[in-house]
């Protein structure tokens, strides 16, 4: 494996443990492909880091927030 892909995976905690969940990652990185970039998003997925599941994260919140303020009023 590339020196530079270890001190990635070592430096985020999101890949670091993606990796851990779905080892199958090791055998396209240790063939030197380049696959580093498909790994972290398909770790974005994994986690719901995604661009629309925060957007869909937010409007659960404000939705949340909107059905407490109906009850207090």
């Amino acid at each position: 494996m590339k020196m530079d892909y270890i001190y990635k995976i070592k430096t985020n905690p999101l890949i670091y443990n993606y990796l851990r969940e779905d080892s199958s990652w090791y055998k396209p990185l240790n063939r030197g492909e380049d696959v580093f970039k498909e790994i972290e998003e398909q770790a974005k997925k994994f986690y719901k880091q995604t661009p629309s599941d925060k957007i869909a994260k937010l409007s659960k919140n404000i939705e949340l927030i909107k059905t407490f303020m109906d009850v207090i009023n």
